[in-house]
């Protein structure tokens, strides 16, 4: 069912939507609100044309993709990677850089080869190349990166056949720089050169005393997980040169953490970098490249500060400071000037996908006032007396906030009283369902009239947050946002049309999993968290589409399998010139079949054992044939279709 377009609401703007979302503070120009209130997608940012994002949905459920759904633009994928390039050529020329910038995506932020393919096409004007953390990451690389100019960075644990398929790769016109990141590393490659006749180019990853901050933080500093200490650098320099790979060291790299926060970190590591630098020079490593890591941020919350969700910087900012913070150290010491290397993947991955689930229903507390019996019990007459109350004050005044917690707090006593006398078995079912009813018809009074603006007593603001209305939502967030749960990341997340009416509901959402933490309930709001979000009247008869934004990183691959929900249905979208787009590619989402066979339970076993089970309800006289054969059929539909719910 597509969604319908509802009359716009009199007093009710999007510009209000937008601010009340923040949606013009973290979408970077991608997404905007159009006059309909649904969410545009500008895939050029502020620069180009705008997209219903709602019209292409619809025409996308009817190719069959039915919700959740992950939307990819490739427009904002090149997009982002085109921005980076180009504040990193705007500081070279501002600073007269005698050198260049070769950035590489780090493969382990987004594995879909889709996006690893889209990256390499679209960074190769630049020779964009790639950052593998693994083995397997090493392979995708080597498959997919075919230009003799793009570097490919050699991270992780390595073993010896690891370091001998980059040796091999290096044969192949490619440029893998196999980075020492742990002491073991010098004698495998030593062990591996000498067994090939043949060396990897060779970069040191040091750890860096400059204090980091952030989630990340003990990514740097001397019990960060990978790097060298200088006194391991220095012997690393000395095991290279007695084995003639001296020659072969181009490359130092350090690494402040993902997510940087506060520019000023990395001005204080820069600086510190570059003098190690001019030093390797000087005991007569050739170098030639300063990889900086990952690290470069985004803005999650809109807000421009050093919070755990943004950053206190602009993309402009970040490559200035690199630019001249490394001249600065090299020209001092008359040293050649570098190449400057970013393994940024947040900054280019985060935007380009949107993750849309449907809601599926709603909950929350009865607050309708039940009809009058005669024979009302004394809490709920009480009760009933004490919501005139509140409904006949009149607040003039911040200090008459008295009287409604006054009003509060009897309610919860005559609750407390109510719910005591049914313990006892004084009152039944009926009359304990009006107390507690009565009670939530109290708190929902309470609240309408609660002034704005004004400091609340502890127990009256946490009354919106007992009355919020739980969503259901068709996605797990296990699998399709695991941050959220594992590391309290916050992601901006809002309705995607409807957005010309005002919201009048609060609420969060709930996942499909049978898990309490299976929940969206962290909010941002500008610099601040909040745990509940303005939402509209959910409408059975209506879809109401959510859209959680930046989450283009990390989120797929890290996800897991929690209640057997697998991988949403993907879909990536190219605009053109001509006011349409292509669907590029479409990736089928997990159906039960896959998941099952993914944890060895055979579906093919599973039917035939579920076939016995009813022939022998069939011979025993419980069920009938043409019922059998119905359970066989549900059966083998449902392991041909998605894990998630479907209309």
């Amino acid at each position: 069912m597509a969604v319908k377009n509802t009359n716009q609401s009199s007093s009710w703007t999007i510009e209000n939507s937008s601010d009340l979302y923040g949606l013009h503070r973290w979408g970077k120009g991608y997404f905007s609100i159009n006059e309909k209130g649904h969410v545009a997608i500008s895939p050029k940012s502020s620069k180009g044309k705008d997209y219903d994002l709602i019209k292409l949905l619809n025409e996308l459920e009817s190719r069959n993709l039915k919700f959740p759904l992950l939307v990819r633009f490739d427009d904002i994928l090149e997009d982002c990677l085109r921005n980076l390039h180009i504040a990193f050529e705007n500081a070279i020329t501002h600073y007269e850089y005698q050198g260049k910038y070769q950035g590489v995506f780090p493969i382990k932020c987004n594995q879909q080869r889709h996006v690893v393919e889209e990256l390499v096409t679209s960074g190769s004007q630049w020779h964009f190349g790639l950052e593998a953390g693994s083995k397997a990451e090493l392979l995708i690389a080597l498959s997919i990166l075919d230009d003799p100019h793009a570097l490919l960075i050699c991270n992780g644990y390595k073993d010896q056949r690891y370091i001998e398929t980059a040796i091999l790769a290096r044969q192949l016109r490619r440029q893998p720089i196999v980075v020492i990141e742990q002491a073991t590393d010098i004698d495998l490659i030593i062990k591996s050169s000498n067994l090939l006749g043949a060396s990897p180019l060779i970069g040191i990853r040091a750890k860096l005393s400059s204090q980091s901050s952030g989630r990340w933080s003990n990514s740097i500093g001397d019990k960060s997980k990978f790097g060298l200490s200088i006194p391991e650098i220095l012997q690393a320099i000395k095991r290279l040169k007695e084995a003639n790979l001296l020659n072969e060291l181009k490359l130092l790299h350090f690494h402040l953490g993902s997510q940087i926060n506060d520019i000023g970190i990395l001005k204080d590591a820069l600086q510190e970098a570059g003098q190690i630098y001019v030093e390797l020079i000087n005991l007569g490593a050739p170098m030639g490249y300063l990889d900086v890591g990952g690290g470069l941020g985004i803005d999650y919350d809109g807000s421009q500060t050093a919070s755990i969700a943004s950053t206190n910087y602009s993309l402009q900012n970040y490559a200035n400071d690199v630019v001249a913070t490394i001249k600065e150290c090299c020209a001092s010491k008359n040293i050649k000037l570098p190449t400057l290397i970013t393994e940024s993947g947040r900054a280019i991955a985060s935007h380009f996908s949107i993750l849309i689930f449907n809601i599926l229903g709603k909950n929350s507390l009865p607050s309708d006032i039940p009809k009058k019996d005669k024979k009302e019990c004394l809490s709920v007459k009480n009760l009933r007396e004490t919501l005139v109350h509140i409904n006949n004050l009149k607040l003039k005044q911040e200090e008459d906030l008295t009287k409604l917690q006054e009003a509060w707090n009897d309610s919860l006593k005559f609750k407390a009283d109510a719910l005591a006398a049914f313990r006892l078995g004084y009152i039944d079912l009926v009359e304990r369902s009006k107390a507690e009813q009565l009670t939530w018809a109290c708190a929902k009074t309470i609240v309408n009239q609660l002034p704005k603006n004004v400091l609340l007593p502890k127990e009256l603001k946490k009354l919106s947050e007992s009355l919020a209305v739980t969503y259901y939502a068709n996605l797990s967030v296990f699998r399709s946002a695991p941050d959220t749960w594992a590391i309290g990341q916050v992601f901006p997340i809002m309705p995607i049309h409807r957005l010309n009416q005002e919201p009048d509901q609060l609420g969060h959402f709930a996942d499909l999993t049978c898990d309490s933490d299976g929940k969206l309930d962290q909010f941002i709001d500008n610099g601040k968290i909040k745990n509940l979000l303005p939402l509209h009247e959910f409408k059975s008869e209506e879809k109401y589409l959510i859209g959680l934004f930046l989450g283009g990183a990390y989120q797929e691959v890290m996800g897991n399998l929690h209640n057997l929900f697998g991988s949403t249905n993907a879909v990536h979208i190219r605009f053109n010139e001509k006011d349409n787009y292509k669907v590029e590619h479409v990736i089928r989402g997990n159906t039960k079949s896959n998941v099952l066979e993914y944890l060895e339970h055979d579906p093919e076993i599973l039917l035939e054992r579920l076939r016995k089970s009813s022939e022998s309800a069939i011979q025993a006289g419980h069920l009938k044939i043409d019922d059998a054969q119905k359970l066989i059929e549900h059966v083998e539909a449902s392991l041909r279709q998605s894990t998630y719910l479907q209309n």
